[in-house]
């Protein structure tokens, strides 16, 4: 139904009137960042001091479809490169091996279990990431490499900077349980929250790494790693 406006004075008045009605429209739905700042507290009441480790995501709204992203997590001095990698649902992800020797990186995780096999450096395999969930990477050959794969059915997620501080940015109003997440974390966060127009800031959120105790991963075959096994 088109909108009537009445006559106020002028030609130019109704033009105002119309921005202006326009204007608030605007609002009313306009997307904003969702911001705050996440503490990791370790023992001893401290602060972690890798809390840009950590994952902060939204799970909720109205459904937006996120195109998959195809990124690379590393081998390198025996380590995953990047440590923590965030993708969202649909993605592929290439392994690199940047090491002269050999790499088997694998992951018997619930949601998407997988595993590349032997191979050299300057070679690079990649798997599919279908299904949400946090997916914890391993080599077969070197028991002291780990990273982890978080992947978000989600538009909306992000790493905290050094400091803790954290924005989603261009998220709509609505209803959403936002998430945070550290490896060293006893549980998730989930924390229902309303969003309004313009975004939503100032959130203030605690994770709890106090009780926290290294516990080392078995094999691709659920077996101790042999001192043999992992000596390069």
């Amino acid at each position: 139904m088109p909108l009537s406006l009445p006559l106020v004075g002028s030609r130019r008045s109704a033009i105002g009137l119309l921005l202006a009605l326009g204007a608030a429209g605007a609002l009313a739905g306009q997307d904003g960042p969702v911001s705050g700042r996440l503490t990791v507290v370790e023992r001893g009441d401290r602060s972690a001091e890798d809390v840009g480790q950590a994952v902060v995501w939204l799970e909720g709204g109205t459904p937006v479809r996120t195109a998959p992203a195809r990124p690379d997590m590393s081998t390198e001095n025996k380590q995953f490169l990047p440590h923590v990698l965030v993708v969202p649902t649909g993605s592929s992800i290439v392994f690199p091996n940047h090491d002269p020797f050999n790499h088997n990186v694998f992951s018997l995780s619930e949601a998407d279990p997988f595993d590349l096999g032997l191979y050299g450096r300057g070679e690079g395999k990649s798997a599919s990431f279908d299904r949400p969930g946090i997916i914890r990477v391993y080599c077969n050959v070197h028991a002291t490499m780990s990273g982890f794969i978080l992947v978000i059915d989600s538009p909306y997620f992000g790493q905290p900077s050094g400091d803790g501080s954290f924005s989603l940015r261009e998220v709509p109003p609505g209803e959403y349980t936002l998430h945070a997440w550290h490896e060293r974390a006893k549980e998730q966060l989930a924390l229902p929250i309303q969003v309004p127009a313009g975004g939503l800031s100032g959130l203030d959120l605690r994770l709890d790494a106090r009780t926290y105790k290294f516990k080392a991963h078995l094999n691709k075959y659920g077996q101790p790693y042999s001192r043999q096994g992992s000596r390069y």
